[in-house]
């Protein structure tokens, strides 16, 4: 390697390793000026969470039957109205 490249390198290595420091302080820094995020807070926060994606599913299942009906019920008129535009052969 020649000395350029491996100058290149080392800057590289160098800035890749602060910006790991830099990010570990910021961090630090957050988790102490957030002392509402206890354990206990957060278990409660997670029950929340589940109970609403809960609601969630639900009305997603109530949607997608709705859905369905609604499907089912075009699927009729449009069979209605396809065998009222052929002609009766039969008489």
């Amino acid at each position: 390697m020649n000395e350029a490249m491996l100058q290149d390198v080392l800057v590289f290595l160098g800035l890749m390793i602060a910006t790991g420091c830099f990010t570990g302080i910021v961090v630090t820094l957050i988790r102490r000026r957030s002392p509402k995020l206890q354990s206990g807070d957060v278990s409660a926060r997670l029950a929340e969470i589940s109970e609403r994606l809960a609601r969630l599913e639900t009305s997603v299942d109530a949607t997608a039957l709705e859905v369905e009906r609604i499907s089912e019920g075009q699927r009729f008129t449009t069979r209605l109205l396809a065998s009222k535009e052929q002609p009766d052969t039969a008489r």
